[in-house]
């Protein structure tokens, strides 16, 4: 024998061993995780063809061709298994198929020297026409995952740019507008030239959110525009003003606020003596002659111009915009301490996170409680100071039957009580505050929650400005149990209706609802019903017997999930998350927490999140980004009441084991619903992108968005451009050049795309991940648009910055 055909033999029987291995380790891991697949209720799948793996791998031992014939029938039965399990989804059908299909192009490389072995024809020309029609289904496979796969196609051709002249105003709030439309009435950048988008300036503000210094240190900020200068924040409160056109520094304020954990400011409020409304009509028929009247006048104030920002350390400060000195006839010398009245709220129990809304003649403040520590925490009161003495005007405390009762002294505000932690709106018409609640502490275990706590915990609020009376209330939870708070600001838009257009509360929720609320009232304008929804094993726990489900417009992302959504790299790791899926007590959206094992999807991080929606009034649509990350969730019985606490950061969602709830007899064990190689369980995309036209409440086009780029199984990034969808955190932009603006994504990329057709039409490279709200100006000097992001780092990445980076287009 020729040394060619004995390097050639020796290599064939090399690969027969190495394929008779995989076949039989598959074929014992099929069928031990099958078997336990099948006691649970699931799949049959797993288990049957576990036999034919085993058969298989027993016929190569023997170098028979008997082997091969056993894998086709594998293979083919597990093709018409995929699609009729998946169906003809890309991303689980490669999960189901892509494996199988590298068996068979090694069993079609090995074929001929089989045959060979057993006498027979070599049918060398089959086998190899075989293997290379199996190698250019794998490359074409190969190729398809680097292309989007939208859920939902958009349609092919776009909207005709806007002929209206453009609009004008500054982006002088959190949202651009008090309203939070997050939409600029600019098209000087547009579908025609936003390719040639380039870099302008780029600004350090030198305050990294490293986590080691605040447990989730993160840059969350949507910077604000007056004039010709950007206002921006830093995770430690610091404020900044740049110039609009180069990025240079004019001035900074040092604020430096510390906190133990979940060090970040989201924005800043502003506010203007010289344009502030002088009087504002109410719903009630009162205007704001009839409010209490400052006790220092406009002309007397040193500070015409002020900024609010709220700290992590429980402060809100009022800053000079003209040059960054603190406004000393503000509160005590330019300060509001917002532990006054809380009691024992030790650090990081109370935090500020969100910024403050300057709402006519009062600066509005919510506060972070933390989540899941317990039963005796800070109360969640919302309260109203006089935007130029700092004086408190109100205080709606959300656990007391007169919500404005005015304490005694050394009373506290009632403990516990329902938050809002993310920001709000305000209507100038109406002079109303639009305030987005979380739930009442501990989130968990609802056991002592009063009727005040079923009344405002996880709705939206809507209070008179100048006074802080309740206008209405809208809950979208009863009895949360699951950490659902309303976590945006309410965008406030106009709906088109059969009636006409009428003013809205537009919001998504962490359930991956969408509720649209009629503005004056706080009555649905579209289908919402009470549905029923399982209890758990709770003694004592309030269960709601029905929930609210806003069946009028789209769930994004929010199941309900079936085995057949399960997913993995690989058949083994889906087969883990199958086991895992029927192993977990799972019955829709609002499965309830027990002493069992449960899912919630999508859990507290999942769903839409505080980046807020977008929107587009001349077409009538709404953007929204969501995250698809379910947790599953134990409750732990103790002997008796918890009297550890545990330090109220995120590691309760992070698999830490049993974390205690004070105050009950409870520990919580969480972690995320992930397979063994640390990828989301359910099938992508675990991240989109998504238009909704708000006249026939369809979902016009949905994207994945984002890629693996960097990041990847247990932290190793893998520099794959592969559009899976991932995770977002931060908000959009639209604008009336046709474009939607997002970057809150875990890769590192700004990114543009068509808002009639969900097409990515640009994206430009950050340096490191952003979790910010882009957002665009005109600058006054130069008459330029530009874009802008702060990027800071991203949720799940090691690596941090400290940039702001504005983006336009050339002179020319």
């Amino acid at each position: 024998m020729p040394p060619s055909a004995r390097l050639f033999t020796r290599l064939n029987l090399f690969l027969t061993w190495v394929l008779a291995a995989v076949l039989g380790l598959t074929g014992l891991y099929f069928l031990i995780g099958g078997g336990w697949l099948l006691s649970l209720g699931g799949s049959s799948y797993f288990i049957l063809e576990s036999i034919i793996l085993f058969l298989s791998s027993a016929y190569l031992i023997k170098r028979s061709d008997k082997a091969f014939w056993l894998f086709l029938f594998f293979y083919v039965t597990s093709v018409i298994w995929a699609i009729w399990d998946a169906g003809f989804d890309f991303w689980p059908l490669i999960s189901r198929l892509m494996m199988p299909s590298v068996l068979l192009l090694v069993f079609f490389i090995v074929l001929p020297y089989l045959r060979q072995a057993r006498g027979k024809k070599e049918a060398r020309k089959l086998s190899w026409a075989g293997a290379w029609l199996t190698a250019l289904g794998l490359l074409v496979t190969v190729w398809g995952m680097f292309v989007p796969h939208p859920p939902v196609a958009g349609p092919l051709t776009g909207f005709p740019l806007s002929q209206a002249k453009d609009g004008q105003g500054d982006w002088s709030s959190y949202g651009r507008d008090e309203g939070g439309s997050r939409y600029v009435p600019f098209s000087e950048i547009n579908l025609k030239n936003v390719s040639k988008l380039h870099k302008a300036w780029v600004f350090r503000t030198g305050d990294i959110a490293i986590s080691p210094d605040g447990n989730g240190a993160e840059d969350q900020q949507t910077p604000l525009q007056i004039g010709d200068k950007i206002f921006l924040c830093t995770p430690h409160n610091n404020v900044i003003a740049v110039d609009v056109d180069t990025g240079k520094s004019i001035w900074k304020a040092a604020i430096n606020s510390k906190s133990k954990i979940w060090q970040r400011c989201r924005g800043l409020a502003y506010y203007d003596v010289a344009t502030a409304p002088k009087e504002s009509g109410n719903t009630d028929g009162t205007s704001l002659s009839s409010a209490p009247k400052s006790d220092v006048q406009p002309s007397q104030t040193q500070c015409q111009r002020r900024l609010f920002v709220n700290t992590t350390d429980a402060r809100l400060i009022a800053l000079d915009a003209d040059n960054g000195s603190l406004c000393e006839d503000f509160g005590d010398k330019g300060t509001v301490d917002l532990l006054q009245g809380l009691g024992a709220a030790p650090d990081p129990q109370y935090q500020v996170t969100s910024p403050p809304i300057a709402a006519g003649k009062t600066v509005v403040v919510g506060g972070r409680v933390a989540d899941n520590v317990s039963t005796d925490m800070p109360g969640g009161v919302i309260r109203g100071y006089d935007v130029m003495t700092g004086k408190l005007a109100w205080a709606f405390d959300a656990r007391n039957p007169d919500p404005n009762h005015k304490l005694a002294p050394g009373e506290t505000y009632r403990r516990s009580s329902a938050n809002s932690w993310a920001p709000m709106s305000y209507d100038s018409s109406m002079n109303v505050v639009f305030i987005p609640m979380g739930s009442s502490s501990v989130d968990l275990w609802g056991v002592p929650r009063t009727a005040e706590d079923h009344k405002y915990a996880t709705s939206i609020l809507a209070l008179d400005a100048n006074t802080g009376k309740e206008r209405w209330v809208y809950q979208t939870v009863h009895n949360d149990l699951w950490d659902f708070d309303i976590p945006m600001q309410p965008s406030l838009i106009d709906v088109p209706t059969a009636e006409g257009k009428k003013a809205a509360v537009v919001f998504g929720t962490k359930a991956g609802q969408i509720f649209v609320l009629d503005r004056h009232t706080g009555k649905p304008l579209t289908d919402v019903k009470e549905l029923p929804v399982p209890s758990a094993d709770i003694p004592g726990e309030q269960y709601s017997k029905t929930q609210p489900f806003s069946v009028g417009m789209p769930q994004i992302g929010a199941g309900p999930l079936t085995e057949s959504d399960m997913w993995g790299a690989t058949p083994f790791d889906q087969l883990a998350c199958r086991i895992s899926f029927k192993s977990m007590r799972y019955s829709g959206l609002f499965t309830p927490p027990g002493t069992d094992t449960s899912l919630s999807f999508p859990g507290s991080l999942g769903g839409m999140n505080w980046g807020g929606i977008s929107a587009d009034p001349e077409h009538n649509y709404i953007f929204v980004n969501d995250m698809r990350l379910g947790l599953w969730v134990r409750m732990v019985k103790n002997s008796g009441p918890v009297a550890a606490e545990n330090e109220g950061g995120e590691s309760v969602n992070a698999g830490m084991g049993a974390v205690p709830l004070k105050g009950t007899p409870y520990s919580v064990v969480k972690n995320r619903f992930m397979s063994p190689l640390q990828i989301p369980c359910q099938k992508p995309p675990f991240g989109t992108l998504s238009a909704i036209d708000m006249k026939s409440h369809k979902i016009v086009w949905q994207v994945p968005v984002g890629t693996v780029q960097d990041t990847g199984p247990f932290g190793i990034k893998m520099h794959a451009k592969m559009p899976v969808g991932m995770p977002t955190l931060g908000g959009t932009l639209t604008t009336k050049g046709g474009l939607v603006f997002i970057a809150g994504t875990q890769d590192y990329y700004l990114r543009a795309f068509d808002s009639a057709t969900g097409k990515e039409v640009w994206k430009a490279r950050l340096p490191v991940g952003s979790q910010g709200g882009p957002m665009s100006y005109i600058s006054p000097k130069t008459h330029k648009q530009y874009i802008l992001i702060s990027a800071g780092g991203a949720r799940q990445s090691p690596d941090r910055g400290d940039y702001v980076i504005a983006y336009r287009l050339d002179d020319k």
